[in-house]
C-alpha cells in the first residue's frame, strides 16, 4: 500500500468556510473517492490555512485517473477551488504533490 501526503493552501479568509464544506462531503463523492481506491484518505487544516492530506492507495496516479474520470469530481474540484492559493490554473486535485515520505514507524 503507498502512503501519499500532500500539501496545498487553503486561503486564510475561506478557512472556516473550507471547514464547513467538509463537515458535508457530498456522499457521491465519497462513494467515488473509495471506488476509486482511496483509502484513510483525511485532510488535516491549520489555522493558517495550511492543508495537509494524507491517503493510502495501492497506486496514486491509477488513484487520481479513477477520479478524474467522475462527474462528481469535476464538479466538486470546480467548486472548491476559489479556496486555495496558488494552483496556476490548476484544479485542487491536479495541485497534489506528494511529499517523500522519510520515515515510517511499522
Amino acid at each position: 500500500m503507498q502512503r501519499v501526503c500532500f500539501l496545498l493552501k487553503v486561503k486564510a479568509d475561506r478557512v472556516d468556510e473550507y471547514r464547513a464544506r467538509h463537515a458535508h462531503v457530498w456522499q457521491q463523492m465519497r462513494d467515488a473517492l473509495t471506488a476509486g481506491g482511496w483509502h484513510n484518505y483525511s485532510l488535516f487544516l491549520r489555522e493558517d490555512g495550511l492543508l495537509v492530506g494524507y491517503l493510502e492507495t495501492e497506486d496514486f496516479d491509477a488513484a487520481r485517473a479513477a477520479m478524474d474520470a467522475t462527474d462528481v469530481n469535476a464538479r466538486w474540484q470546480s467548486d472548491m477551488a476559489g479556496f486555495f492559493e496558488e494552483l496556476d490554473g490548476r484544479t485542487p486535485d491536479e495541485a497534489m504533490r506528494p511529499l517523500a515520505e522519510v520515515f515510517h514507524l511499522e
